[in-house]
């Protein structure tokens, strides 16, 4: 048995349970077991020894983990772009800017206003976590107002609630979609996507067997599955079936890249 933390995102839009299943077809006696949470509840449960190997998105608090010896071993394996989503009428007219931080100036100002509201998963997540860094980059800080709402919840039930109130939020797009294509999010909207300052680095790692009682031959063996071709072919058709898109892109050919990126955001 594996057992692996991961944050919502790889789980909920059923990615890892794909490459769960390819994996098995090569190691059939293998069980993989999961723990989907916030990307910083699942490094703390790598930090205590009660799981083999994580996947997280959250590369500033990967970087401190990983400093502590927590994990080893460590491999960018895909990423996408967080996406603002919101609702049709759009009230802070933020519609296809190129700017996120711009976009939530506006939204800070339509909050403020009276005209909008804005969901904050307020969980550590790696989502919540680029949110709090795009509010820093606005030199506005909306905790604590009236209209700024922290769901401390999962990016699913986030995304419902947003639907609910008619408001703003950050999500991956991978969650976005699937709940759109099951036609769950009412007249929610993609409103910006694609932007560069919205990249979302996935990574895996192993957790440090010096350390911790883990079964780290296992461990080695599925991340090593997950990087392969096979791995990345995976994650690159993943959604292009369901969702007429892929939702996530491989890592393969782009490390060097993304690794200079992923260390630029450890600094947020």
């Amino acid at each position: 048995t594996i057992r692996v933390s991961t944050t919502t995102s790889l789980y909920a839009t059923g990615l890892l349970e794909r490459l769960a299943e390819e994996f098995r077809k090569q190691h059939p006696n293998i069980v993989i077991q999961f723990i989907a949470v916030g990307s910083g509840a699942a490094l703390e449960l790598a930090s205590k020894g009660d799981v083999d190997m994580v996947f997280v998105h959250a590369p500033s608090l990967e970087q401190k983990f990983i400093n502590e010896e927590v994990l080893v071993e460590g491999h960018i394996i895909a990423y996408n772009y967080f996406v603002i989503v919101g609702p049709k009428d759009d009230p802070a007219k933020i519609r296809d800017l190129s700017n996120p931080i711009e976009a939530f100036k506006r939204i800070y100002q339509a909050g403020e206003e009276g005209r909008a509201f804005f969901i904050s998963r307020g969980d550590n997540s790696g989502t919540h976590i680029r949110e709090l860094a795009i509010w820093r980059k606005t030199g506005l800080n909306p905790k604590g107002l009236e209209w700024y709402i922290e769901s401390g919840t999962g990016m699913s039930k986030t995304l419902l609630i947003a639907n609910e109130k008619e408001a703003y939020t950050l999500s991956d797009i991978g969650t976005f979609l699937k709940l759109k294509n099951e036609d769950r999010l009412g007249e929610l909207e993609l409103l910006i996507s694609g932007s560069k300052e919205l990249m979302n680095i996935y990574s895996a790692y192993i957790v440090n067997p010096r350390k911790y009682n883990t079964n780290y031959d296992l461990a080695k063996l599925f991340l090593e599955f997950v990087i392969s071709d096979k791995g990345q072919e995976v994650i690159g058709k993943y959604g292009k079936e369901e969702f007429g898109q892929s939702l996530f892109y491989p890592a393969k050919g782009k490390e060097d890249e993304l690794k200079v990126y992923w260390k630029k955001l450890t600094e947020y």
